[in-house]
């Protein structure tokens, strides 16, 4: 059984709807997404080149990553478009008293 934990990432007041920012847990890099009014978290670094998706562009549910195109479902972290092939790691995200919470569980750390 693995165990989790929660990281405060950030207020809900600092990422606007329809965007996407860097936020640092640990030596971990997430992306963390507001769409909606909801919250998202995935590993900021593009699968095919390593580009930071934060700094990609948004479109309904999907994030293009800004140094080849790739696209990739935010909610999943699922591949979309090619050069892409390979899932970025989506985080489960939890809002509380307006702070944005990200759980991440040992062994994804440890598969680091």
């Amino acid at each position: 059984m693995s165990s989790s934990e929660l990281h405060r990432v950030c207020h809900v007041s600092e990422i606007a709807e329809g965007t996407a920012r860097g936020v640092g847990v640990g030596d971990r890099q997430l992306a963390l997404y507001n769409i909606g009014g909801t919250f998202y978290a995935t590993d900021d670094r593009c699968t095919h080149a390593r580009a930071y998706l934060s700094e990609g562009f948004i479109e309904g549910d999907t994030i293009e990553c800004p140094l080849h195109g790739g696209r990739f479902h935010i909610p999943t972290g699922q591949p979309f478009s090619p050069p892409v092939r390979v899932a970025v790691r989506a985080y489960p995200v939890q809002v509380i008293d307006e702070e944005i919470y990200v759980r991440i569980t040992e062994n994804e750390a440890e598969r680091e």
